[in-house]
């Protein structure tokens, strides 16, 4: 079965400032987090650097043949970091850029980057203000990631953005806040454009109170599948800070273990549907390598 994550995160070190509130990496896979000291990612990351290199050994084990890297307010812009991962490993990453103007649009663009994400449900602004750079990625065949929150003008104004820009290719993050009120409204904005997706990077934090092996995230997978079909839909992990809970494998096994999915669906949602969205090319086979404790 080809595995293809469509939401991850990599960053060299977490250094901003998000609404006036700290975050910085610290050792041991600690970071300052808007003023609290929180387990950013695994303690064997010892040194704050969520590198690519580490990432591919957790893909390799786990037999994912590529990811998507997406980008958060709380991480810092990477587009320097991710431009040379981009570079040096183009046939496992498909790496977004950050840009708030249409100058840094075009030089993501010009960078190698292959869209650009949209923490939305961080922003203040209209969507609609952001009309040009869409437009301008329509034209230029760039990938939209993009993150809502819980308001529900918001995402009516995703709503217009993708009326008005019809051949841009968009996914909607979080798998629509599924936890939340909003979780239907998201869901359905793939059917407002036959080029929308929904992916479920974060789907095990938003459960995390449930913890695996997630009946009631399966649930919703199920759910959104009626409302827009199985083939709209893409698993993502949200690496690495889901992993502070569990292993990079179980952030989509529990999938492949529920009776509740066919295999053809279980085959589209962990990554016939994103190798087709992302175009996804040369993904190397990954054989099982034997746990020591098997």
């Amino acid at each position: 079965m080809t595995i293809i994550d469509a939401h991850s995160h990599l960053w060299l070190k977490q250094d901003t400032w998000v609404d006036g509130k700290r975050i910085l990496s610290l050792k041991n896979g600690r970071s300052i987090f808007m003023g609290e000291e929180v387990q950013m990612i695994p303690p064997f990351m010892v040194d704050g650097v969520n590198s690519a290199e580490v990432f591919l050994s957790n893909m390799n084990y786990a037999q994912v043949g590529g990811a998507v890297v997406v980008q958060e307010l709380i991480d810092g812009n990477q587009n320097t970091y991710l431009t040379e991962v981009q570079r040096n490993y183009p046939e496992r990453f498909f790496c977004m850029g950050m840009a708030w103007t249409l100058e840094e649009a075009k030089r993501v663009h010009e960078a190698g980057l292959k869209g650009i994400a949209f923490p939305g449900h961080r922003m203040k602004e209209s969507l609609t203000n952001l009309m040009p750079i869409f437009k301008w990625m329509e034209k230029e065949g760039m990938v939209l990631s993009m993150c809502l929150g819980e308001d529900k003008g918001q995402i009516g104004e995703m709503r217009e953005v993708i009326q008005e820009c019809p051949a841009l290719k968009v996914a909607i993050g979080h798998f629509g806040m599924v936890t939340t009120d909003a979780f239907e409204w998201q869901v359905k904005l793939a059917l407002c454009g036959k080029n929308v997706m929904v992916e479920a990077g974060g789907i095990t934090w938003l459960f995390n109170s449930e913890f695996y092996p997630y009946p009631s995230a399966v649930r919703s997978i199920k759910q959104a599948a009626e409302w827009v079909g199985m083939d709209r839909l893409m698993w993502g992990s949200d690496y690495p800070r889901t992993i502070t809970a569990i292993t990079y494998k179980m952030s989509y096994d529990f999938i492949c273990k529920s009776p509740e999915l066919t295999l053809e669906e279980k085959a589209m949602f962990l990554g016939e549907n994103a190798q087709q969205f992302y175009g996804f090319q040369h993904l190397p086979e990954l054989p099982h390598i034997k746990n020591m404790s098997e």
